[in-house]
């Protein structure tokens, strides 16, 4: 078993899959580390070091632990099933923003549909979450989070989820101002056309943490089954 399990986006084996991979250094779905780029005066290992261990991603519900009452194979066998039950979500691409200080890919056009689908994955597979320690709680429990926020801590382990939940692929980790845009500038023609357009996500990704941190595709599973 993992120390912690968590729900993602990840994108099917191709060129973008295979880009970012590389970018970041580790191959989730295969669970092993690549070679970063090269790309001339810049550090592609130390700028992505934060990011690294989660491989190419979006989170739909955050890492968490299983319940003692739970096994893999059920949590397995849970994710399937309610994969079954859901549609797949169609936006118009991604686009590389700053989010504060680090790099991502967000998703363009109306993302209702793609809200509506990470609330329900979070609700319906909470069963399967162990409930957070008082330690953690109050570790996780940040000073600018809102009331409405901590509920969801409280309640569901992690409070960045319903109306505050924001699709992102992490590229980067934080970055000094002088580095954000020829890093962007890099990103933007090194992923070039491989950028999707339509973005499409059919289906989700259970995922595994190792004892040395980094994340692992557990199974992929088809929305809609």
């Amino acid at each position: 078993m993992f120390k912690r399990y968590a729900i993602y986006y990840t994108p099917r084996t191709g060129d973008f899959a295979q880009r970012g991979a590389a970018w970041l250094g580790w191959d989730l779905q295969a669970g092993i580390p690549v070679a970063h780029p090269a790309v001339e005066n810049m550090d592609i290992a130390k700028l992505t070091d934060r990011p690294r261990k989660y491989g190419l991603h979006g989170t739909v519900k955050a890492p968490f632990e299983l319940t003692k009452a739970s096994t893999e194979a059920q949590l397995i066998a849970g994710v399937a099933t309610f994969c079954k039950g859901q549609a797949p979500v169609q936006l118009d691409g991604l686009a590389l923003s700053q989010i504060g200080r680090f790099l991502a890919l967000v998703p363009q056009g109306d993302t209702t549909a793609l809200g509506s689908l990470a609330a329900t994955t979070n609700v319906v597979l909470d069963a399967f979450r162990a409930p957070l320690s008082e330690a953690e709680f109050t570790r996780k429990n940040a000073p600018h989070l809102t009331d409405q926020q901590r509920i969801y801590l409280k309640n569901y382990g992690y409070p960045h989820i319903m109306e505050y939940f924001r699709f992102h692929i992490t590229l980067t980790g934080p970055l000094a101002s002088d580095q954000l845009t020829p890093v962007k500038t890099a990103l933007q023609r090194y992923l070039g056309t491989d950028i999707p357009a339509p973005f499409i996500i059919d289906s989700l990704t259970l995922c595994g943490e190792d004892a040395d941190g980094r994340f692992h595709k557990i199974e992929r599973f088809t929305l809609g089954g």
